[in-house]
């Protein structure tokens, strides 16, 4: 072997190991099974995509890597004048924010397969279900003593609570999720928003007096606590009176009131949700969660995800304060560069826009099953759709999910991939692993 060859034979076994000790660097840094270095290829692929996709559609975001495979930083211009202050360090919100490629595309994949609505059945399934988790998502009294009367307990849930879940994934093909910025003022997208199969909006935002800038069809209206407590005034937002109303937190005395004694005739649930950290602060991501849940495609209108937008602003009133705007725009802008939803605002206006360099749906789904083995998820790696369900219980005979025959063909191919399953978040679950009720063969 001549010096040419026996230095080209050392280049290449260096690079090989070098590649090894970084598969294995990795995995024993999550804590997760070895990865192959396809799989790895496939973050890596993903990771490229994604900062492209910022880059070119972020309005000035930059997107870089970071110290791992997993990471990806979101940076502002320097140039970026940040309002927001921490109301307990009275910091001023900075300007690069970090995330978790694989946590991310881990849980919404998750999400997409998801009930996200509390029912009975998963109260019953959980250990200590009543007792613990029930008791819980009610205003605590105490006639209730963690739920040691199940008969009252169920009494206050059976408001609110289903014994099945009323919705199922892929339910709707277009949906559209519309927050409550300023920004909706400055764009007449009424009649746009309207020719969605399904509108979803937040807490007490009006409709009347709106109509060309934030549209007339109102099909779902997420609440948090505050918004809860004034049911009689949220019904009267919708001229149809056909909102589902889906309630973030818990159930409390005077929500139970309206309910009986108004009567709030409207379908009212509790939402069961995935833990998504310091990103799920507000109710415009859970509102897109909801949307994930049940929908082909989410579009969102109403974020303030524009330059120049340095506050909370609101389309019906002054602004206030709110939650950190910044991180919120690189979030979404992150979502978007997953192919999970598609902006509209001001200066995304228009409607057939096309994102550029979005990732395809095979190197999403390739790095989703290597990030599943890097974080140790529940069923990573599985082959088969129950893989994450860490508690199954079997229905009870005679008690199906839904009639499927007036379902689209979409919704019966996911029901035959899952099974037949009902698949729930399992809330601070380690591993993410979830709840699922499967038919009783």
């Amino acid at each position: 072997m001549n010096m040419l060859q026996l230095g080209l034979a050392v280049v290449l076994a260096s690079g090989l190991a070098s590649i090894i000790v970084f598969i294995t660097g990795v995995s024993n840094f999550y804590g997760g099974s070895r990865v192959s270095y396809e799989e790895l290829s496939a973050i890596i692929s993903l990771r490229s995509g994604v900062r492209k996709c910022v880059n070119s559609n972020g309005l000035g975001l930059q997107a870089v890597g970071g110290g791992d495979v997993c990471q990806i930083s979101i940076k502002f211009p320097s140039d970026t004048i940040s309002k927001w202050k921490d109301p307990k360090t009275g910091e001023l919100e900075g300007l690069s924010f970090d995330f978790n490629l694989c946590e991310a595309v881990s849980t919404w994949e998750q999400v997409r397969n998801s009930t996200t609505i509390l029912t009975k059945e998963y109260i019953d399934a959980l250990p200590n279900g009543w007792e613990e988790y029930a008791w819980q998502r009610i205003n605590k009294g105490a006639l209730l003593n963690r739920c040691e009367n199940k008969t009252l307990c169920m009494e206050k849930l059976s408001l609110v609570v289903p014994v099945k879940p009323p919705l199922l994934p892929r339910q709707f093909v277009r949906c559209a999720v519309v927050g409550n910025s300023g920004d909706l003022l400055k764009t007449k997208f009424g009649d746009e928003i309207d020719s969605y199969d399904a509108v979803i909006r937040e807490n007490g935002a009006p409709i009347q007096n709106y109509t060309k800038f934030v549209g007339r069809k109102s099909t779902f209206r997420l609440l948090n606590r505050g918004s809860a407590k004034a049911l009689d005034k949220v019904v009267e937002l919708d001229e149809q009176k056909k909102e589902v109303l889906i309630i973030k937190t818990t159930i409390h005395d005077i929500m139970s009131k309206m309910i009986k004694e108004i009567p709030i005739h409207n379908p009212v649930y509790l939402m069961l949700g995935t833990s998504f950290g310091s990103a799920a602060k507000g109710t415009g991501l859970k509102a897109l969660e909801f949307a994930l849940s049940i929908c082909d495609s989410v579009d969102m209108y109403g974020f303030t995800v524009d330059p120049g937008y340095k506050e909370w602003t609101r389309y019906f009133s002054e602004s206030r304060q709110g939650h950190t705007p910044l991180y919120g725009r690189a979030y979404y802008q992150l979502m978007e560069c997953l192919g999970l939803v598609r902006i509209h605002s001001p200066m995304r206006a228009d409607f057939n826009r096309v994102v550029d360099w979005l990732p395809s749906p095979g190197t999403i789904a390739a790095a989703r099953i290597a990030s599943e083995k890097l974080l140790k998820r529940v069923g990573a790696g599985a082959g088969e759709p129950w893989g994450p369900c860490s508690i199954i219980k079997k229905r009870d005979r005679g008690k199906k999910t839904a009639d499927l025959s007036e379902f689209r063909d979409a919704v019966l191919k996911h029901q035959q991939y899952v099974r037949g399953a009902a698949m729930y978040p399992l809330e601070r679950s380690p591993g993410h692993g979830m709840l699922c009720i499967i038919p009783d063969a």
